[in-house]
């Protein structure tokens, strides 16, 4: 999710007040219902990653699976009782809190993107194969129209300094701080915090010294944040 959201997506800005709003293509809550819907119902028995596909009007998600017996696709969209393709790895994402409730990840997709007012998404289902596609909104297309789009772009470059700049003043006062501990005090998520420290390591501004454990961040002044 944070990497779809910080690297392969782009943010329209807007502003509440003096509040910075970024709004994307797909809905949050839609998005991450249509992950981890293709992680719990995949066929883990097909040697086949599950793939995403951003493009510039709509994204897609294929997913190596297959509907239950007798199942049809008028059934999946309607209210159904549910039927896991994999019910271990469905508990388990309901009891470390990542689903609310099996059955109803295809209803809360369409749900949140009914409350965002964008298009719902439409989905195939093909032999052993299920894809869902993500039609982006003309709005959101005419807002990355040249001179919107020099803008937007501008934005995430600064916003991903702000955030490098963040990481290297906590390192500062603190080098053996963990992953985990920087997440915690920047209010960042740990996939956001390993994406920055990764690049930061490439730029040449931070080296680990030691080992993971029981080693220390060094960073190095360059005099460019």
């Amino acid at each position: 999710m944070d990497l779809l959201l910080t690297k392969y997506l782009k943010a329209v800005i807007s502003y509440e007040g003096i509040q910075r709003v970024e709004t994307y293509p797909v809905p949050e809550d839609a998005l991450r219902e249509a992950v981890l819907n293709a992680i719990i119902h995949r066929d883990y028995g097909i040697p086949a990653t599950i793939q995403i596909r951003v493009y510039k009007d709509r994204l897609y998600i294929w997913n190596p699976g297959q509907l239950p017996e007798d199942w049809s696709l008028e059934r999946l969209l309607s209210q159904h009782a549910s039927q896991p393709f994999n019910p271990d790895v469905a508990n388990a994402f309901f009891w470390a809190g990542e689903i609310e409730s099996w059955g109803r990840g295809i209803q809360r997709i369409f749900a949140a993107c009914r409350r965002e007012g964008v298009p719902e998404p439409s989905l195939r289902v093909d032999p052993r194969e299920l894809w869902v596609e993500f039609q982006f909104s003309d709005t959101y297309l005419r807002s990355l129209e040249p001179a919107s789009g020099k803008t937007t772009e501008t934005s995430r470059e600064t916003n991903a300094k702000t955030n490098a700049k963040k990481i290297l003043s906590q390192l500062r006062k603190n080098p053996e701080f963990t992953l985990q501990e920087l997440a915690a005090n920047i209010g960042m998520t740990l996939e956001g915090i390993r994406y920055h420290i990764r690049k930061l390591k490439e730029n040449g501004r931070i080296r680990r010294i030691g080992s993971n454990g029981k080693g220390y961040w060094e960073v190095v002044d360059n005099n460019s944040e």
